[in-house]
């Protein structure tokens, strides 16, 4: 395993691009064993969990050839395939084969998904999702076995959940005759795999919206497509720089996604303007004033963000709090940045309190999982001394070569093993 050995405080300085989606080429990579044609995926972030999915997709049969930000994809001919734990652990959206191979095959085997520790995370939505569509679903503790054809029908999902989303559109749209999706979820990245997928010939309707509505076609052509900006990498680099003081110039990050964040840039004195609607410049700020979020499913605050968000936080006067309705597992870098001198708490394990501004110090850290990876580099950045960051990888499954283009706007920091 790696480290990450910062030296801080640092002012973040120039000019940075927004990696594309994590969120969106994943599903996007999975929808591809729908079509017998060849795909060419542009705009890949360069992602462990990128290669991860190149590697389950080779299991089926498909053929993948990776370039730099390309993926060329290729699944003409589709076997059945059995996606071990050794796989499928190490990320949740493994869980998305699911809806992009029964399309074409009658059975689909994958042990349980893992992914990042941030609480409960249970796949009885998605055994809804394919109930409704005519599949039969047997689960034990080896894995999840789904089999039959895809049937339309209604899909009531009854949360907003984006991958069981993902996972209802991509067996929906071969299923002969008109599949509607209720209570769906509208992230962008559920969005770019609608526009994929209507791209390639599907059907979709309702695209953006909670009612999605599916015309089944009997097949997809292949295409070329260019994959949306990372919206959670974008946030991250935008409260990084804020909370740095530095001048920042970062492109690709689509103002349409940031509602809420801006909002919340808004009330806490944050110095920013967008300059078009894909470039917005930060600069130092005179004075942080305290706020508080609240995690909710898109358009609202994302979960995603509330953690690198708290670093903003120790820097604004006054109290600020933080309520995450989704995850109750996700507030364990809470402990890492008390360990840096910030006065936080936890008041129970969905809220957190913090106080500020917090002179905050360089410790030995480790990154639990990718969200809490960046907020304590984010914290690193603007701590005295040296800060020591363990288990890396964690940031690497998220952020493309974030150490490298941090280090472009004036970050100080090293790898080691």
């Amino acid at each position: 395993m790696s480290k990450l050995k910062i030296q801080g405080p640092t002012k973040l300085v120039g000019e940075i691009t927004v990696a594309g989606s994590k969120n969106a080429i994943l599903p996007i990579m999975a929808a591809c064993l729908l079509t017998e044609e060849p795909v060419t995926l542009r705009n890949v972030p360069g992602l462990s969990d990128v290669a991860l999915m190149a590697d389950i997709l080779r299991g089926f049969g498909a053929e993948v050839i990776e370039e730099e930000h390309v993926l060329k994809i290729h699944a003409k001919e589709l076997r059945a395939s059995d996606i071990p734990l050794e796989q499928t652990s190490k990320m949740r959206a493994s869980i998305l084969i699911l809806g992009g191979a029964i399309g074409r095959l009658d059975r689909v085997n994958i042990a349980h998904p893992g992914g990042d520790l941030i609480g409960a995370r249970p796949i009885d939505t998605h055994i809804k999702v394919f109930e409704s569509l005519g599949l039969s679903v047997e689960t034990d503790k080896a894995g999840i076995l789904l089999s039959g054809k895809p049937q339309a029908g209604l899909v009531n999902l009854g949360e907003l959940s984006v991958t069981a989303t993902e996972n209802a559109i991509m067996a929906a749209v071969l299923a002969k005759g008109t599949s509607r999706i209720r209570v769906a979820a509208t992230e962008p990245h559920v969005v770019d795999l609608c526009n994929f997928l209507n791209h390639l010939g599907a059907k979709i309707s309702g695209v953006g919206s909670n009612n999605l509505v599916i015309e089944g076609v009997a097949n997809l052509r292949g295409g070329d497509y260019s994959v949306i900006a990372d919206q959670l990498e974008a946030g991250t680099l935008a409260i990084a720089a804020a909370a740095s003081q530095g001048h920042s110039i970062i492109h690709d990050f689509i103002a349409e996604h940031h509602d809420s964040l801006l909002a919340k840039f808004d009330e806490m004195n944050v110095n920013y303007q967008m300059t078009d609607a894909k470039t917005i410049v930060i600069k130092p700020s005179d004075k942080l004033v305290a706020t508080k979020v609240k995690s909710q499913p898109y358009p609202n605050f994302p979960s995603d963000l509330q953690a690198p968000m708290s670093v903003l936080m120790t820097q604004a006067e006054g109290e600020s709090e933080i309520f995450e309705s989704l995850y109750e597992g996700r507030m364990n870098y809470i402990y890492e940045l008390q360990r840096m001198g910030a006065n936080v708490s936890l008041r129970d394990t969905h809220t957190a309190l913090i106080n500020g501004p917090s002179q905050l110090r360089g410790a030995e850290l480790i990154s639990f999982d990718i969200r809490a990876g960046a907020t304590i580099l984010i914290a690193a950045l603007i701590a005295e001394g040296e800060t020591t960051i363990d288990r890396i990888e964690h940031i690497e499954r998220g952020y493309e070569h974030f150490a490298d283009r941090l280090r472009s706007l004036g970050a100080k920091m090293e790898q080691i093993d």
